[in-house]
């Protein structure tokens, strides 16, 4: 990792001696290239200072540019609909086969990350097959997340939609910088001269096993990037739906979170007796599961979580005879309140299930929107949410470190002993 750096931390401040200094430059690749090959390095440089100068004057001509506007979100009151999904598939199995139809559908669309080539076919087996129908647009990469996002950022530039695995969320972190500094500040830094249709796409959650390292949920450290859609994926809702209309409708970076449980959960509408499932009519729908009475308590939770929270939906009902609301949400970034908001205006209680930490979480933004919005919607907030310590690698330690159905139940026996 020791680097000569030429020109130190700028031009002016190299305090090294200078007969070190000169042995890095006899060295340097560039300082080679132009000794070795004078006339080619001189084209080239000649035709880096035109495209120089002609942005600069296409720069100083310009007007000031006004501030861009956030991604929009829906206003309005929502209508809501009864899905009815008849075939029962597995989630992954539903994720593959879009994959390949829209693959099949635009030459655009490419597939990169670790061993999502066959006959591997990925971690979690959504990307089997990918490689063999379409070898020139699945790529298997090195253990670099940073690389493959890096390399997702100037494909999307260069007008491909990459969408880039990464196998596990914990390491999601590791592409923050090419999140976060470069795929959210592209259109902005080139005054929106320029598209960046980039889609990461990674597992979160624990429930498996494996330990304090991939068993995470770190949603909320990607939340509030500015021009970047968060999505979570859950069982209500057809995955294939949310892609197709991702890759139909993407202009900037999206980042789809799929719970790891869900991969081998089918796809259902089917819900308990007094309750019906409901979508939104939003571009990137609410889950609903909704009592035929009025609600005493609203649970709102997202991805994984939806059907820990229906567990207890049916235990709160069945041994309490507590009527609950269920609220999950499709898009956690940018935010949008207004099914909690209908939801709170019958109930007054708000339980919220997600299965990261809760101090700063998704959830807490929530609790300020709702308080922005109206502190009278709020007799009373609670959370469940993972302790503050890492997830063990013991199942029955993880079984106890994670929401389940029993701490959701608990949690609203409490709140209705305190009304």
């Amino acid at each position: 990792i020791q680097t000569d750096r030429l020109m130190a931390h700028s031009k002016g401040d190299d305090d090294r001696p200078k007969e070190l200094v000169a042995q890095f430059w006899e060295r340097d690749a560039l300082s080679r290239f132009q000794r070795e090959e004078p006339t080619v390095y001189g084209e080239y440089e000649q035709a880096a200072l035109k495209r120089i100068d002609a942005a600069v004057e296409t720069a100083l001509a310009a007007p000031y540019p006004e501030l861009p506007k956030a991604i929009p979100t829906e206003v309005g009151p929502l209508a809501w609909h009864r899905p009815e999904y008849t075939e029962k598939r597995r989630l992954n199995e539903l994720l593959r086969d879009c994959f390949a139809q829209n693959m099949g559908q635009n030459e655009r669309i490419v597939m990169i990350g670790e061993d999502i080539c066959d006959p591997y076919g990925g971690a979690f087996k959504v990307t089997r097959g990918l490689s063999s129908a379409y070898p020139d647009r699945v790529w298997g990469t090195s253990i670099s997340e940073a690389a493959i996002v890096g390399i997702g950022n100037g494909l999307s530039l260069h007008g491909m939609i990459p969408v880039c695995e990464i196998m596990f969320g914990d390491f999601m972190p590791l592409a923050f910088d090419q999140i976060l500094n470069h795929a959210a500040k592209f259109p902005g830094m080139y005054n929106h001269q320029v598209q960046n249709p980039l889609i990461v796409r990674s597992p979160m959650g624990g429930g498996r096993g494996y330990g304090p390292t991939h068993s995470q949920s770190l949603e909320k450290h990607f939340l509030g990037i500015p021009h970047t859609i968060v999505l979570s994926v859950n069982h209500r809702y057809n995955p294939a739906d949310l892609y197709d209309t991702l890759f139909r409708e993407i202009e900037g970076p999206a980042l789809v979170f799929e719970n790891k449980l869900l991969y081998a959960r089918h796809l259902s509408s089917e819900t308990e007796p007094g309750f019906m499932l409901e979508h939104s009519d939003e571009t990137w729908p609410t889950v609903r599961v909704r009592p035929e009475s009025p609600p005493d308590i609203t649970l709102l939770c997202y991805g994984g979580s939806l059907a820990c929270a229906e567990k207890a939906q049916a235990l709160a009902f069945d041994r309490e005879e507590i009527v609950s609301e269920i609220i999950c949400p499709v898009r956690l970034y940018p935010l949008d309140i207004r099914a909690v908001v209908d939801s709170l205006k019958q109930s007054g209680l708000l339980l919220i299930i997600e299965e990261g930490y809760s101090f700063a979480a998704w959830g807490s933004e929530v609790i300020a929107r709702l308080t922005e919005y109206d502190p009278s919607l709020l007799r009373a907030v609670r959370r469940v949410s993972l302790p503050e310590y890492p997830i063990p690698c013991s199942g029955p330690l993880e079984a106890q470190a994670l929401p389940n159905p029993d701490k959701v139940l608990n949690r609203i026996k409490e709140m209705f002993s305190h009304e």
